[in-house]
């Protein structure tokens, strides 16, 4: 066991002193160390309850022969960041996850680990630990909340309190109103109701095979939660006796079958940037044109929201992830060789599971959509690519051309928005907040949801090289490559200059000629680095990549 490196000999007498020290038996150290990474804080709805899944957790790992040892790991709130300079860290903290875990595993040599998180980037940075570090590891969230409920309709933190803003300014709610709809769109701890970036993470770590079935529907409140989370503290020892690792089962056939979930259940852009970051430190090749492929021969089979009044409760009742799968696996879209942890292919799974409610997940022929919920651009704009929700997607804009709306922040395009400064047709361009620019790549979910509360969503679009929440709704493009501080063509845009899109034809141009962007690349100066001295961002923005490689860090220094 790697454990014996401080557990075991006589030149170990030392180590072993300072676990007797915190009440550890010499029986606790001769069974396999299980690591239990912790995300709980009392800063995040979806980490606030996660000090009784790490609970249920030890009790797995401990009923089942191993000794569990819990240490923490940070997490920060996408939706509390959001819109401020705070935004410029969630994404930025994603490599700090892995990195910290790297430092406790290594450090301290536990045999395996539980990883239990719930929200955006703490899911993919734990996911991204266990590839690096290749020791048995499960994966198990807190799960989603339930949804709000405003004046005897459903809601969430999306469709609730961040739309009801823009409309707020435009005056079709009162202030009274708006607090009202804030005081209902988070009823109970949890990841937010609809199918956003950490709910999206957690349904695909089912897929990817890391996490059990059910880890990505099954309420936070419910009981099936807690031995959920009992059950992966068995399963780590299960992994252990058989010395199963990730990147076994985190092969190229699991990240291809994760995009066909994304895919199918209209999940948010921000997986793009997260499984590639994924497959990244498991060592799988997987690039922008992978989601593109499998994008355009898997149908959407179910729409959460933000683009339906249906939550993520919905899709569990209705089946969940392994009713999704049965789909995809029946209409041969997926491989049924791929494992998850809990020893079953992903064919068996399928195969086991039911489906409770075809409007919520739809058969193949009644689907959504013949393609998936999320597409890859590409042109004179946008060279190495950028992404798009199509599912979220009013059918209008799907092809659209307009006038760009120049802004160098999202500070300034949101206050433009609620200004009532945009107009039908507008095209409204937000640069330098690219994983470099930013730095930290920030999500656009104000001004998204801005624009749709002033009901202009399906008359303008937005894009940037900055990225979105999954909660965005509309024409939203973002994950622009090359970004503006690298030099790309968006930086070199100016107001007026007319926007090309078409989503059939995978198209995102700009009305110039090739010369007249390098006439105005010439004239193109960097801008500084958007950060404090001595900051973590700054030596981020020096090493991180761009967002068409998954905004990963080089390793080449």
């Amino acid at each position: 066991m790697r454990s014996h490196e401080v557990t075991k000999g006589v030149a170990r007498a030392p180590h072993r002193s300072l676990f007797y020290a915190m009440g550890y038996l010499p029986e606790d150290l001769k069974k396999p160390l299980v690591a239990v990474v912790n995300a709980h804080n009392e800063v995040i709805p979806g980490h606030f309850h996660l000090n009784e899944i790490a609970q249920a957790v030890k009790l797995g790992i401990a009923s089942a022969g191993g000794t569990p040892i819990e240490f923490p790991a940070i997490g920060i709130c996408d939706g509390i960041a959001m819109n401020h300079s705070g935004m410029k860290y969630p994404l930025a903290s994603r490599e700090l996850i892995a990195d910290s875990i790297e430092a406790m595993m290594m450090g301290h040599k536990f045999d395996g680990m539980v990883l239990i998180g719930n929200c955006d980037k703490i899911v993919p940075g734990m996911l991204m630990a266990a590839a690096r570090l290749n020791v048995p590891a499960v994966y198990v969230s807190g799960g989603p909340m339930l949804a709000g409920r405003f004046r005897g309709q459903d809601t969430d933190l999306i469709k609730g309190a961040f739309e009801a803003v823009g409309a707020c300014a435009a005056g079709k709610i009162s202030e009274e109103t708006l607090e009202e709809m804030t005081l209902s769109s988070c009823p109970t701890c949890g990841s937010c109701a609809g199918m956003y970036t950490a709910n999206t993470m957690n349904c695909l770590a089912e897929v990817l095979g890391l996490a059990l079935p059910g880890n990505g529907t099954i309420p936070a409140p419910y009981g099936a939660r807690r031995a959920l989370a009992k059950k992966a503290g068995m399963t780590i020892m299960e992994l252990l006796k058989k010395d199963i690792k990730p990147r076994d089962i985190m092969t190229l056939s699991a990240f291809r079958n994760a995009i066909a979930i994304d895919m199918a259940i209209g999940g948010s852009t921000n997986t793009v940037l997260h499984l590639m970051a994924i497959a990244n430190q498991a060592q799988v090749k997987l690039d922008l044109e992978e989601f593109d492929r499998i994008s355009s021969v898997t149908p959407q089979l179910a729409k959460l929201s933000p683009a339906s009044e249906n939550r993520i409760g919905d899709l569990h009742a209705a089946g969940g992830i392994p009713g999704i799968l049965k789909r995809l696996y029946e209409a041969g879209l997926i491989d049924g060789t791929a494992r998850n942890v809990n020893g079953q292919t992903i064919a068996e799974i399928a195969q086991q599971a039911q489906i409770a409610n075809e409007e919520i997940i739809r058969p193949i022929a009644n689907a959504y959509s013949k393609t998936g919920g999320i597409v890859v651009l590409r042109g004179n704009l946008a060279p190495d690519g950028a992404v798009i929700k199509q599912g979220a997607v009013a059918q209008e804009m799907f092809v659209h051309e307009g006038p760009a709306r120049v802004f160098n922040s999202e500070e300034e395009a949101f206050e433009a928005i609620m200004g009532g400064k945009i107009k039908k047709g507008d095209v409204v361009v937000v640069r330098y907040e690219g994983p470099k620019g930013g730095p930290g790549m920030r999500e656009m979910l104000s001004p998204t949801a801005a624009i749709t509360g002033m009901g202009l969503s399906a008359h303008c679009a937005l894009i940037t090289d900055g990225r979105f929440s999954g909660g965005s709704n509309g024409c939203s493009v973002g994950h622009i490559s090359p970004e503006a501080a690298e030099g790309g063509p968006i930086a070199l845009l100016e107001e007026g200059d007319i926007i090309q899109l078409d989503i059939h034809k995978r198209l995102l141009n700009v009305k110039l000629s090739d010369e007249e962007l390098a006439q105005r690349k010439t004239k193109w100066v960097r801008p500084p680095i958007k950060a404090m001295p001595n900051s973590y961002l700054r030596r981020y923005a020096a090493l991180v990549t761009s967002a068409s490689t998954g905004a990963v860090m080089r390793d080449d220094v």
